[in-house]
């Protein structure tokens, strides 16, 4: 009984952040959704191995210019989500740059509509992934897809952390719906994560520093978001949460790059 519960939490995760298609009337009471927070972790180290694997896969035996295979990579995560979470960033940036009143900005997050700083912000945040994502796989190591695995792995767990400690901006939408499953240990369940995760890579390729690094990149990243969601909007929502992921995530892909670039990786 216990293991289905896993299961049906996992497959919400699927259902709600992926292309997917999960046709099944999947339970939502609460016991359901504090599940399925505690397994974002899990979730985002899935999504990593898809990427990771595409990765290894591309560098290893692609017939493909490196150009080409980093278009395809770049593309990956884009079709994966189905657009859901970049969707969320171009509302996201029109808020925020619209430099209105709070009431104001969450207005403009509903409005279906896109203005120019959205457009702007899309362009600026996918031109900087694929230039990242291009050097990266340029650099022709296969060994970094165990490095692209966790760049997923901590943006689920930011968004996760996001849920459950910031009050939601107003009493409707994905992010108030999920927040049924807020708990207090769940930081604790991460950490456990953290630590898995952790001594995984150690053992498996020796490079601690540059797991420590882009942990404390999106530690970093968590904080600052945190900061502004609430400073400027009041709390979150689904479209802050779907920025803030693509945003960690870019966040990451730069690290990994500056770390290529310099030839620490």
């Amino acid at each position: 009984m216990k293991a289905n519960i896993y299961v049906k939490s996992l497959l919400i995760c699927f259902q709600f952040f992926s292309v997917v298609p999960i046709r099944r009337n999947l339970p939502m009471d609460t016991r359901h959704l504090q599940v399925m927070l505690r397994l974002f972790p899990l979730y985002g180290l899935l999504k990593g191995f898809l990427y990771g694997g595409v990765f290894w896969l591309v560098l290893e035996w692609s017939p493909l210019t490196p150009l080409g295979n980093a278009f395809f990579l770049w593309l990956v995560p884009i079709i994966w989500t189905g657009g859901l979470h970049l969707d969320g960033w171009i509302d996201a940036s029109d808020a925020f740059f619209s430099y209105r009143d709070r009431d104001r900005r969450l207005d403009i997050l509903k409005d279906s509509r896109v203005g120019a700083f959205g457009v702007l912000s899309l362009i600026i945040l996918l031109a900087a992934r694929f230039l990242f994502v291009y050097e990266i796989a340029a650099f022709g190591s296969s060994m970094l897809a165990l490095f692209v695995i966790l760049i997923p792995f901590y943006s689920q767990l930011l968004i996760g952390l996001l849920l459950n400690h910031v009050p939601p901006a107003r009493k409707e939408g994905l992010a108030f719906f999920f927040q049924k499953g807020k708990q207090a240990s769940l930081p604790v369940s991460y950490t456990l994560w953290l630590a898995l995760a952790g001594l995984c890579l150690a053992f498996s390729a020796g490079f601690p520093v540059l797991f420590l690094l882009m942990g404390i990149a999106a530690g970093g990243f968590y904080i600052l978001a945190r900061k502004v969601i609430q400073k400027s909007f009041g709390g979150i929502t689904g479209d802050l949460l779907g920025a803030s992921l693509e945003g960690v995530e870019t966040v990451l892909w730069m690290i990994l790059w500056l770390l290529v670039s310099i030839g620490m990786a």
